[in-house]
């Protein structure tokens, strides 16, 4: 604590003296709770986070966290802070229409980095419901259907600044959209038509691959049609892949995750998905990312089961809820995971599945999902327990910055 409290003066003293003056901007957020998510599920009562240039530098019990002299101080003790909230599978973070092309059953070539709208409206009322980062993918009438784009729900105008990653992830949906495709097809063909697609974008990277070696001495001709692929196959970047019922997300596991080695998010995972759990926990790569939908009637049993308690019970820890956004409004992740618990999920691992372990999912735990020094200073400031639904969301803070406070202007 002795070298955080050094470090943090030395920091201030650094900037005063330079030879151009750099502004430093220094936030002290006194709350009653801190809800870590770290890697010892660390709760902290009576507790300060002390955010540096949009970083967290500091957090501890209010004893034992010095205040640097000048810090802006936002004392709120009767909140609890939570890490923002990352939503795994957008619709909303660009242009609605541009994120629907459905020319053909595969387009790979799309992406959605070009449809991004910073800071708009649907984005505003996402960080009213303390989501702080989102996955903004295409839509799910054809097999693959683009490249998604990992974005915050804040910025000051520009893409530059909301977007975290590009591409973030590769869109493939398997099942339960592309059948109405205006040929019409079944799975037999969409399972085809998915590997073949995935097959000439691996021998491409490979052949690219073995030239940058030295291994082959006439270069592979390049192709910007699979460049973005690469990330995929060297494992930089996930499949968002829109399954579900047991026998298509058992493809999924087999095919995208097994055949071709691809880091694999299990969107929706709804209906009896949870049946393929065992193949599930195979693979750590594999997260699972349930929602909208969180109960479903298993008519093998007759009894109504919720989704995520059952992938649960089946030994699934890498779990998370999603949206679908505007399927369900983004604003109400909090609140899928609070019917998820009342389903028979447990309220901390809920709240875990929607911060901490989408940040893992998404490959930006380094940067997401729980409050630890290093880290983006993106959180929320709640009433209480978010997974309550009595509780609500008062003040986001995105890069150190408050992006919305219910005090102004309550949104919902």
């Amino acid at each position: 604590m002795r070298d955080m409290k050094l470090f943090l003066v030395g920091l201030l003293t650094l900037v005063s003296f330079a030879d151009n003056v750099v502004a430093v901007d220094v936030t002290a957020f006194q709350v009653g709770k801190i809800i870590t998510m770290d890697d010892d599920d660390r709760v902290i009562n009576n507790a300060v986070v002390v955010v540096v240039d949009g970083k967290i530098t500091a957090l501890g019990r209010s004893r034992d966290i010095e205040i640097p002299d000048g810090a802006e101080v936002i004392d709120r003790p009767q909140l609890w802070l939570v890490p923002g909230m990352v939503e795994c599978h957008n619709h909303t973070g660009g242009s609605s229409p541009d994120l629907h092309d459905y020319i053909y059953l595969t387009n790979p070539g799309l992406r959605t980095l070009e449809s991004v709208v910073p800071d708009g409206k649907q984005m505003e009322r996402a960080r009213a419901g303390g989501v702080t980062t989102v996955l903004t993918i295409p839509g799910s009438g054809n097999n693959m259907s683009g490249f998604g784009t990992i974005l915050k729900t804040a910025g000051t105008g520009t893409v530059e600044e909301a977007v975290l990653k590009a591409p973030g992830s590769l869109k493939i949906a398997q099942a339960g959209n592309p059948e109405r495709y205006f040929y019409g097809v079944g799975r037999s063909f969409m399972n085809f038509n998915t590997r073949q697609t995935l097959r000439k974008a691996r021998d491409y990277h490979l052949a690219r691959t073995a030239w940058e070696e030295g291994k082959l001495e006439t270069e592979p001709p390049k192709d910007l049609h699979w460049e973005e692929f690469r990330p995929l196959f060297r494992r930089e970047i996930v499949a968002s892949v829109h399954t579900q019922i047991f026998q298509v997300l058992m493809t999924t596991v087999k095919m995208v995750a097994g055949e071709f080695g691809i880091r694999t998010v299990l969107d929706h995972s709804t209906f009896d998905a949870w049946k393929v759990a065992r193949l599930v926990n195979e693979d750590e790569s594999i997260y699972t990312i349930n929602g909208p939908r969180q109960i479903h009637y298993d008519r093998t049993q007759r009894r109504i089961m919720g989704n995520a308690a059952r992938w649960w019970q089946a030994g699934v820890r890498r779990l998370g809820i999603n949206t679908d956004s505007p399927v369900i409004p983004q604003e109400e992740l909090f609140y899928q995971a609070a019917m998820a618990c009342y389903y028979g999920w447990t309220p901390y691992e809920a709240l875990k599945g929607v911060t901490r372990i989408p940040a893992e999912a998404l490959m930006m735990d380094h940067r997401l999902g729980s409050i630890t020094v290093g880290l983006d200073a993106d959180f929320g400031l709640w009433t209480g327990d978010p997974i309550d639904p009595r509780s609500s969301c008062e003040l986001t803070i995105i890069d150190g910055k408050v992006t919305y406070d219910a005090s102004g202007k309550r949104v919902f």
